[in-house]
């Protein structure tokens, strides 16, 4: 009997299943357990979901031959723009480089530098890479960043600018260095350049989540091995994903699809799972999510990531209620930054939390910072970055819990600060949500719902530019809210059923006949759009809103058994898969250059070129699979071989061999003492 244990550590929960291997499908789930995510510490909520879960069968716990962990955390990181601070180093671009991909809004105030250096479409050498440049401009960053991020000009063709710079880099600073090479063997150096940044700025926090994992499993006995879901929905063992975070983008989301193919088995349907800080969107054909062959877009970045074709959004239990000003009118709106329920927070700090709102409600008129508290969440040396005067003061008024926002807040330069602690994710807010709002209207009941009622009572009697307050009481709010909540929810699973069918999904949703269908508009003209393929909810608070969305979308949303732990269920019953690309090209007739990850190699014959590059690109990939945790690994080809015809001969442009290599995660052996 093989037990695998299960954990998805996302924004709000943390989620841990048991599955016995052996059992079929309908009764595989042998426990499951949900406990809080704590971010300032993720293993206290770790801990709690792993032991509930154990406890609930422990003479299995011995049995556990694979721990398999998925996550949101990198999601939510990208889309709430947080991460630690990182530098740049770009070999052969010129400035111009920043503008493309998003690239200089992804580095926000992070330092950059281009040097000389980077080589041609075959791998040749344009100009020798200035160390010398990389040294000047250490001096003067190498104590403010975590992490750096090296790409070069055709780093994929030819990696050695790269290698140069990323030795230096470790060699001068000692902190985790990512090449664009190592992270995909695609063109397009700008957008391997954002996708470098977003890894190398996402390190801390996921070695944060395995090390705490990890020392978990070691003080429970647990020597099985440990997984992580990549955004592909496959998996890799630990220590390769704490070198490449910017693969777990969509961990979570890859993971709830995989487990909802197999909770409920279906060839054809859209997934949708709704967690506290993201809605993610999906697409199950045949059975298997469909994956996004031009990489994962998260939080606006196009990056170079190989993941599901998923549409997220910053959509959630957990997302800030916004007012935003609609002419004289105002409109609610949500995210995409997550905060913490008001109701939450009262969990554990019930007399600040409810003393505050009640002595803010009575106040004659409502301001932007009555209902909201700030609270530290990590320390402030995880991230990099020196801390100016003003940010370290209000983290000092941080250190002992939550502080009100108009206690902590007296001047207009402090909210600049504080906005910067939060999207370093030092700090988070704490607001009221949709999750407060269910609290109202008693479609949710885990928290405490008289601070979620004092919060909508505050929200109501925000004014908008008439000078008019929202609404007159918590009951109406909350249901705007929530109405808010289900109507961007059937936009967003919309949005992904007419990308699917080869329209601009974006465009069409937001075309006002769309927006008329969805509203089920009955006058002169009747006007409806739906789904035409059955709609899966998961996420733990899928039965609170599921059920409406499927009626503005025409369809039944179907919400599985064990719905809320789906990602969990995901991270265990998945590959190990690992795939990559040789490139031939031909720099002058007669000769071939194979291209290969950290390789390269010349040939005078096409098919030597060929042959070579499938058995070296085979080695590669079986290599990579095993350090990643596979055990009998299968191997699978394709080639495309590219040419034009002149003059009655064909010409030889360009091959590329591509390959996979997959297989089941290696078990631990049962202890039969």
């Amino acid at each position: 009997m093989a037990i695998l244990l299960g954990i998805d550590t996302g924004g709000t929960y943390t989620d841990a299943v048991l599955l016995d291997d052996a059992r079929p499908r309908d009764a595989g789930v042998v426990a499951s357990a949900k406990a809080l995510t704590t971010r300032h510490d993720l293993s206290i909520g770790i801990a709690e979901a792993m032991d509930a879960v154990c406890g609930a069968e422990s003479n299995l716990s011995r049995d556990i031959a694979l721990v398999s962990l998925s996550t949101t955390l990198a999601t939510n990181a990208v889309v709430e723009g947080q991460g630690g601070r990182v530098g740049l180093v770009l070999a052969g671009f010129g400035p111009e480089a920043l503008e493309r991909a998003g690239l200089r809004k992804a580095l926000g105030d992070d330092p950059w530098l281009t040097v000389a250096g980077g080589h041609t479409a075959h791998g040749a050498p344009v100009h020798d890479v200035d160390l010398d440049a990389v040294r000047r401009w250490l001096a003067e960053t190498a104590g403010d960043v975590a992490g750096f991020a090296v790409a070069g000009a055709f780093g994929v063709r030819n990696p050695e600018h790269e290698l140069a710079i990323r030795d230096l880099l470790r060699a001068e600073t000692g902190r985790p260095v990512t090449c664009s090479h190592e992270l995909s063997s695609k063109l397009d150096g700008p957008r391997r350049a954002l996708t470098c940044v977003l890894n190398a700025r996402l390190i801390g926090l996921i070695d944060e989540l395995i090390s705490s994992t990890s020392t978990l499993l070691e003080a429970r006995g647990i020597a099985a091995p440990l997984m992580v879901v990549r955004g592909d929905g496959a998996l890799i063992a630990a220590e390769v994903a704490r070198t490449c975070p910017v693969e777990t983008v969509l961990s979570g989301p890859a993971a709830s699809l995989v487990g909802a193919a197999w909770l409920h088995e279906t060839e054809r349907a859209i997934v949708s799972d709704i967690g506290g800080t993201t809605t993610d969107v999906a697409l199950l054909s045949e059975g298997r999510p469909r994956l996004d062959p031009a990489g994962a877009t998260v939080g606006g970045w196009r990056t170079m990531v190989e993941a599901v074709g998923m549409w997220t959004v910053g959509l959630g239990g957990d997302s800030e209620v916004r007012l935003e000003r609609d002419g004289l009118a105002g409109v609610i709106a949500l995210g995409p930054r997550r905060a913490v329920p008001l109701s939450l927070l009262a969990q554990t700090h019930r007399g600040l939390v409810l003393e505050t709102l009640k002595r803010q409600a009575r106040k004659d008129r409502i301001d932007e910072r009555d209902g909201v508290f700030a609270l530290q969440v990590r320390d402030a040396g995880l991230h990099g970055g020196a801390l100016r005067d003003v940010e370290k003061k209000l983290l000092s008024q941080l250190a002992d819990g939550p502080v009100p926002l108009d206690k902590l807040i007296s001047v207009r330069m402090q909210l600049g600060a504080l906005e910067k602690l939060v999207g370093r994710g030092i700090v988070m807010m704490a607001s009221f949500t949709p999750s407060d709002a269910a609290h109202v209207l008693e479609r949710y009941e885990a928290w405490n719902g008289d601070a979620a009622r004092f919060g909508a009572k505050i929200f109501a009697r925000r004014r908008t530019a008439a000078g008019k307050e929202i609404s007159g009481d918590a009951e109406t709010v909350s249901a705007m809210v929530l109405d808010a909540l289900t109507r961007r929810s059937a936009e967003t699973v919309l949005e992904a059923a007419f990308s699917h069918d080869g329209f601009d999904g974006a465009a069409a949703v937001s075309h006002p006949l769309v927006a008329a269908g969805l509203a089920h508009h009955d006058g002169a003209v009747k006007i409806d759009v739906g789904l035409s393929i059955p709609l899966i909810g998961l996420g733990a608070s899928a039965r609170t809103y599921y059920p409406a969305v499927g009626e503005r979308l025409g369809v039944e949303a179907i919400v599985p058994t064990h719905a809320g732990v789906a990602n969990a269920v995901g991270a265990v019953v998945g590959h190990v898969q690992i795939s990559d690309q040789a490139v031939i090209s031909q720099p002058e007739a007669g000769r071939f250059r194979v291209h290969l990850p950290g390789l390269v190699e010349a040939f005078s014959s096409q098919q030597d070129a060929i042959v070579f590059a499938e058995r070296e690109l085979g080695d590669m990939l079986s290599l990579r699979a095993e350090e990643a945790g596979a055990g009998d690994i299968s191997l699978t080809f394709a080639q495309d071989v590219k040419t034009v015809e002149a003059d009655g001969q064909e010409i030889f442009i360009e091959a590329v061999i591509s390959g996979v290599a997959r297989g089941r995660p290696r078990f631990q052996a049962a202890d039969v003492g």
